[in-house]
């Protein structure tokens, strides 16, 4: 397919110029036109659309996210980032319905991972998570999906919506024993789906769990110890107590802190069989200085400082 086709370029304003070379931005560097995706590494995509948290009865304004993540990334350095590599291919068209873009969304992504592209998505809502991820393991049946985020996301509802992408993947091809529920709060979440994933072999790791044993030391034994082709990583901002990260669709008191989130996606980075890493629920509506934007800025950052070539 031609994925310029199907999604909108970003908007020059957003790619900072500071005109100092010996101060290089992101948005000096990143490449945004059709003729150099081929030799980029690594493609930026925008999921503008918050449909599926107001199905979900959350707060809207995720549809914002892409754009003011980028307004805050692209005046970030490019210490440590090689300008060749990264490609933003902007903002994927939105549909008439939730499904018609989902379906829209898995066929983009399927062809940037067939192209051998690193992917970082930056949504819009949790419920983004589905096509990306399925589209991950129709290529690699044998990939490892990471949730990490203070909800399960496995609701059982009649229409597809932010918390229930993790059930429609589980349904639909999601080896179990490859998938991890990392970082819930007991407070958010149902029993009945704590049970219903462990029924089915799902690796279920709280928060409490996390502080109990160190963030860093269990989310690196769990990618340490699982051989697989591929890995997806989803990030709901809500994982990030509200003090960090307090422009999300669902914020808490508690939860991992700013460094904890920056580390993780390091880590991502650091790891040769990442293909996805995924950022959800940023919701601008709701930022004070723009604090969450930023903060997935410095992610998307240690992101891109640490990536190794894939496999």
């Amino acid at each position: 397919m031609d994925i310029f086709e199907f999604t909108d370029r970003p908007a020059k304003s957003l790619l900072f110029t500071r005109g100092d070379a010996f101060d290089t931005r992101l948005g000096e560097v990143v490449m945004t036109d059709a003729g150099d995706y081929a030799r980029a590494s690594t493609v930026i995509l925008g999921c503008p659309q918050d449909e599926g948290v107001r199905r979900n009865r959350g707060r809207e304004g995720a549809r914002e996210g892409p754009t003011e993540v980028r307004r805050a990334l692209y005046t970030l350095t490019s210490f440590g980032i090689r300008d060749e590599e990264l490609f933003d291919l902007g903002d994927l068209k939105i549909a008439r319905t939730l499904e018609e873009t989902h379906e829209l969304q898995h066929q983009v992504v399927t062809q940037v991972l067939r192209d051998r592209k690193k992917l970082i998505v930056i949504g819009g809502g949790n419920d983004i998570s589905y096509p990306n991820c399925s589209a991950l393991v129709d290529l690699f049946p044998d990939a490892v999906a990471l949730n990490i985020d203070s909800h399960f996301d496995v609701r059982e509802e009649k229409e597809a919506n932010s918390g229930t992408p993790y059930r429609q993947l589980l349904e639909n091809g999601l080896n179990p024993s490859r998938f991890f529920e990392i970082g819930y709060q007991r407070a958010v979440n149902s029993e009945i789906y704590l049970g219903y994933l462990e029924d089915l072999g799902v690796n279920c790791i709280s928060l409490a769990e996390l502080r109990h044993d160190g963030v860093m030391k269990v989310i690196s034994d769990v990618v340490g110890h699982t051989d697989a082709p591929a890995a997806f990583w989803g990030f709901d901002l809500d994982v990030v107590r509200s003090s960090d990260a307090p422009g999300v669709s669902a914020p808490s008191p508690t939860g991992l802190t700013g460094e904890e989130f920056c580390e993780l996606a390091r880590l991502a980075g650091d790891r040769a069989n990442t293909r996805i890493i995924e950022f959800t629920e940023l919701n601008p509506a709701f930022d004070i200085d723009g604090r969450t934007a930023k903060l997935v800025a410095f992610a998307i950052h240690e992101f891109l400082s640490a990536s190794v070539p894939s496999r």
